[in-house]
């Protein structure tokens, strides 16, 4: 009898609704969605006041980079090919998510934990290459010119983003270790991938506006 109900009804031995569980989880899913996204608003607001306000001095200025007005052509650039290869490793730890993503989808928990382990591991190497160019860039520091001061601000910005998406990771990690996440209920993972794509974004304009323009 009991199996008969649960076939037709969706109610187990305990007499506990599921099928109704699952729409209260769908609908909360979609709720914290939403929330979610529109955090990630919030911080394409905050960079985007921070772009658009580099751009404006950026074409106010007749000489850029602007160095000393006698000799402003000695002020180094930006090392572009570094850079690039910085870029490289935090776009690859976009991918390494994504799968880490859609490996827990399908249960296959050593994939999961194997590109999971990628992300975070390509994550610090990319704080870790972001810190060689800080100490080695020699344009003026954040105080010592326009230039300085826009590159540190937004790109300091950014990878404190990055490692507030690091630490984001291992607690998620952590979390689907100690089973808080099934195959059907993810959303910690959904939102965790969702924010690592934000910041993979968000570096490639950064990149275009600093090591390209």
């Amino acid at each position: 009898m009991a199996a008969s109900i649960t076939a037709h009804g969706g109610v187990h031995d305990d007499g506990h609704d599921h099928g109704h569980d699952e729409i209260i989880y769908q609908e909360t899913r979609d709720m914290r969605l939403m929330g979610f996204v529109l955090f990630l608003g919030t911080d394409v607001v905050l960079f985007s006041s921070y772009i658009f306000a580099y751009i404006y001095l950026r074409n106010s200025i007749p000489m850029w980079p602007p160095g000393p007005p006698v000799v402003p052509a000695q002020l180094p650039r930006l090392d572009t090919a570094f850079a690039a290869f910085n870029s490289v490793v935090l776009f690859g730890s976009g991918v390494t998510m994504h799968y880490a993503l859609e490996h827990w989808k399908h249960a296959n928990r050593g994939r999961f934990n194997l590109f999971m382990a990628l992300t975070i591991i390509l994550g610090l190497g990319f704080l870790g290459g972001q810190a060689y160019e800080y100490a080695h860039a020699q344009i003026g520091g954040w105080n010592g010119n326009t230039f300085g001061a826009s590159f540190f601000t937004l790109t300091g910005m950014h990878g404190i983003h990055v490692f507030i998406g690091v630490c984001f990771l291992i607690a998620l990690w952590i979390q689907t270790r100690a089973g808080v996440y099934t195959q059907q209920r993810f959303f910690g993972l959904t939102a965790g991938t969702l924010y690592w794509h934000f910041v993979d974004v968000i570096w490639v304009v950064l990149f275009f506006l600093f090591y390209l323009w």
